[in-house]
């Protein structure tokens, strides 16, 4: 499929006509189709801008539609619907898997790249939707492809070790974890990443993947065991 026949359709999947043809075209491609190239010219970018629209997006429609709960309910099913288990449900669910520009390099590491993937573009394209319709047509977007997933049920489900650690911060040190990337190491196509996450301004848990947010993940582990909330035996429940 040809890149302007991605872009019409990822177009009308939002329900939107980019006046930008670069950020709906940068919002779907992976950065191994772009090596070499500036970092505008794949999804990174809009990624980072379209994940923290999409918290304050979803946190409004959470706290209207449920008058009765509380600050932990909240933030647990909050954290629970912009979760990437959730996310690249959704962006599959809409066909935006197939729509995807992904390099060579990228193109063999199977599931776990595609979820991914699938998520972070979800993002990107909120961010994209922002910046070239901004903020009403995004919100109808959010709301509509995340609504039918907004049910007391999802909050509680079993949580990521990453939701997890922010749902226990935020309740006993009235703060949120801060993760922080501090090492990249290998090539394009099979980078490993460390990361740190600090908890008030302090080092708690170090953590390595194959994705940063893998990295992110074992990070929010080894925390919550450092930490007591977790025992070295426990069954983690991956991202």
């Amino acid at each position: 499929m040809k890149l302007h026949q991605r872009v019409a359709a990822v177009e009308k999947i939002v329900g939107h006509h980019f006046s930008d043809y670069s950020l709906i075209q940068s919002a779907i491609t992976h950065p191994s189709a772009v090596e070499g190239r500036p970092v505008s010219a794949s999804y990174e970018r809009l990624e980072f801008l379209g994940d923290s629209i999409l918290g304050a997006m979803v946190a409004t429609d959470l706290y209207e539609k449920f008058p009765a709960m509380d600050e932990g309910e909240l933030t647990r099913l909050k954290i629970s619907l912009v979760s990437g288990a959730t996310l690249s449900v959704v962006a599959e669910e809409l066909g935006i898997g197939q729509l995807i520009v992904f390099g060579e390099s990228e193109k063999g590491t199977g599931a776990r790249g595609m979820h991914s993937a699938l998520e972070n573009v979800y993002e990107s394209i909120v961010g994209a939707l922002y910046l070239d319709a901004g903020y009403g047509v995004t919100h109808d977007f959010v709301h509509r492809t995340l609504e039918p997933y907004m049910t007391p049920e999802i909050a509680r489900k079993p949580i990521s070790p990453k939701s997890r650690l922010q749902e226990v911060t935020q309740r006993d040190m009235k703060c949120a974890p801060e993760y922080k990337l501090v090492g990249e190491e290998g090539p394009a196509h099979a980078p490993t990443f460390t990361t740190v996450v600090l908890v008030d301004g302090k080092r708690v848990g170090r953590g390595v993947g194959s994705s940063k947010k893998e990295s992110e993940s074992v990070a929010a582990e080894n925390a919550l065991m450092n930490l007591g909330y977790l025992e070295a035996d426990d069954a983690a429940i991956a991202e």
